[in-house]
């Protein structure tokens, strides 16, 4: 029998006859949109996309409580970026330095390159890569302030080549914050607009009259935020419709359950809706984790939100054994994964879905929030199921190449005119045929 806890967390065994129902609650999450929400980001945008700068403006002042007159009181210059950085404790610009070289160089392998080959014929056929002009980065602000994110977001499109990079964060009654301005400045942001918000995400993907259109939008936010993104995609290109951050830890029982709780909390401290998992086959594991859980949480300064996420969405799966564990974890298809067992390079090739696979006991998903160096961006929701991580090749474009030779003519021609009069389209066939007669 499980232990008596005083933190109760969802208990579920794999030999429970209706385990997957089980399960599948435990996963549940509405992502829909709160019709409020709804209603007030579509005011938001029009207003934006029929005023620019004045609509902003006055959304600035309402929700941030920041009134100026005009739009080049919110954009700050090069040099408050270089006082940010200037002011940081040497070690924490030592460490956003050294995380961002760790994030650069990781994203270098991701280039994708242009490419061609030639038919015996001579037809060339190929591909053109080409960097996105222009990119929005969106950073929250306020108390969710992530120079972590400026990185993750901010390098990968640098590395593509993205010509100018946006960046909008909010500031709450003008509170700027050091780390996420010194980040900006060392990822190699082009400018930095303090707005913020669903007017922040219409500005970037209409352009007012100070901030200019821009081709994608990328950067987590709130729910305002993720409804505004959602209706201007079209408009623009955007990452993601990001939820909850998730957490699934697989462990075969070997591990301290203090650094399992602790990985457990690392995730639940970000949101009372974050989903925190752990998989063993060893029931006693799971207990000593739960007793780990009960002994640390009072601890920890934000064990309020740790409290909710754990004990609402939180869960311990007894499972059968490891190779059930993995079936498991390509159901849940989570955002994080951690293989803490003893021989991860063997279970490895059973994980299908995941956003970010951390392998062995001392990969924490920590350090891929922060400085491994690949991205964190990743996809939630059971989205790993279709969706990769954040990175270069989200910054980059592909155009195909055709250049067709006179001999490749009369050869594609003869199929193409099959085809487009089978079709019924004959202006398709007749083109093709005035190449063939020459």
């Amino acid at each position: 029998m499980p232990i008596m806890s005083k933190i109760p967390m969802t208990r579920l065994d794999s030999t429970q006859p209706d385990f997957r129902s089980a399960l599948d609650a435990l996963l549940s999450f509405s992502s829909e949109t709160d019709a409020r929400i709804s209603d007030a980001v579509g005011e938001i945008l029009g207003a934006v996309r029929k005023r620019g700068d004045a609509a902003v403006l006055e959304y600035t002042a309402r929700f941030d409580r920041l009134k100026v007159d005009d739009m080049s009181a919110l954009e700050l210059p090069v040099s408050r970026l270089e006082q940010a950085l200037g002011a940081l404790p040497l070690r924490l610009e030592k460490a956003i330095r050294a995380a961002a070289e760790r994030v650069r160089i990781y994203h270098e392998r991701q280039m994708q390159h242009s490419w061609t080959y030639t038919e015996a014929d001579g037809t060339v056929l190929g591909q053109q890569v080409t960097p996105l002009d222009r990119v929005g980065l969106y950073v929250p602000g306020g108390k969710a302030a992530y120079p972590s994110s400026v990185l993750m977001n901010a390098i990968p499109a640098k590395v593509a080549g993205v010509k100018e990079l946006i960046m909008v964060v909010p500031t709450p009654d003008g509170i700027l914050n050091d780390m996420v301005l010194a980040s900006a400045l060392v990822a190699g942001v082009d400018r930095v607009f303090t707005i913020g918000g669903a007017q922040a995400v219409g500005a970037l993907a209409y352009g007012t009259q100070t901030v200019p259109q821009v081709d994608k939008i990328v950067g987590p936010g709130n729910a305002y935020v993720a409804e505004a993104k959602r209706r201007v995609f079209g408009i623009v290109g955007v990452d993601m419709i990001a939820g909850p951050s998730e957490i699934l830890v697989i462990c075969d029982g070997q591990t301290n359950p203090d650094w399992i709780a602790m990985d457990l909390f690392s995730q639940a401290e970000h949101d009372e809706l974050a989903q925190s998992i752990l998989i063993s086959p060893d029931a006693a594991f799971l207990d000593a984790v739960q007793a780990s859980i009960d002994r640390l949480l009072p601890t920890m300064p934000r064990q309020d939100v740790i409290m909710a996420s754990i004990t609402g969405r939180g869960g311990l799966v007894k499972c059968r054994d490891l190779d059930e564990a993995a079936e498991i974890a390509n159901l849940i298809a989570p955002e994080h994964l951690e293989l803490s067992v003893a021989d991860p390079d063997a279970m490895l090739p059973k994980i299908r879905h995941a956003g970010a696979i951390f392998m062995g006991r001392m990969t924490c998903e920590a350090l891929g929030d922060y400085c491994a160096g690949p991205n964190h961006v990743l996809p939630t929701s059971r989205t790993a199921r279709f969706s990769s991580p954040l990175g270069v090749y989200d910054f980059q474009k592909r155009s195909s190449l055709i250049h067709v030779s006179p001999a490749g003519a009369k050869t594609l021609g003869d199929i193409a005119t099959a085809l487009a009069y089978g079709e019924g389209l004959q202006a398709h066939g007749r083109s093709a045929e005035y190449r063939m007669e020459n």
